[in-house]
């Protein structure tokens, strides 16, 4: 009984510091240009969308350390990277939450062994721009650095049968239309420096 009620109060919990992003809130449709960026990676170099050029297909994601969502997400993402690093595809993963900086980034990316570049970009101008408001949010990106999708990297955090990401890039790779451009994302607000929404 008492492990049943404390199940209930994390789920109560991390319901209560999640959200979801609606259709009607989003900052960019399918086809807009995608924003550029400049981020600060881990090992200290600059990164922004130029340093992805010669890639097919971009994955930006937005996402950070603390968040519970974030984290449960964090192996896939790693997964994606690698299973898609020789065919044309770049995953980068920014990070804009105002209590993360790129030492505990570090750490995070040596501990859990990323490929992918983790960045940190401590305006949030990056999230703004994109009309990312919670973590994880993705958005894949054609050679043309358009948005073909945004949303969740799938649709369930624990058992997924719909992969959302990488059906778009699949679709992508194989010159074809992406079926599902959209999908709400969820997850923890990302809470900005500057405490603005």
């Amino acid at each position: 009984m008492k492990r049943a009620f404390l199940g209930w109060l994390a789920v109560g919990l991390i319901a209560a510091f999640t959200s979801s992003v609606r259709a009607d809130d989003l900052t960019l449709k399918s086809g807009d240009a995608a924003p550029d960026f400049k981020a600060t990676a881990c090992c200290g170099t600059e990164v922004s969308l130029e340093t992805f050029k010669e890639a097919q297909v971009v994955v930006v994601i937005f996402n950070c350390n603390s968040c519970p969502v974030a984290v449960a997400y964090e192996d896939r993402i790693n997964e994606l990277a690698k299973n898609y690093q020789d065919k044309g595809v770049a995953v980068v993963v920014i990070n804009n939450h105002r209590a993360e900086d790129l030492e505990a980034m570090k750490q995070r990316a040596e501990d859990k062994g990323f490929v992918f570049p983790y960045v940190y970009e401590a305006t949030g101008d990056s999230a703004r721009a994109y009309g990312a408001k919670v973590t994880p949010h993705c958005f894949v990106l054609c050679q043309d650095r358009k948005i073909a999708y945004q949303g969740a990297f799938d649709n369930d955090q624990k058992n997924p049968t719909e992969h959302f990401v990488t059906d778009a890039v699949d679709a992508l790779l194989e010159g074809k239309p992406v079926s599902v451009s959209y999908k709400p994302a969820f997850g923890c607000s990302i809470k900005f420096r500057d405490n603005s929404k």
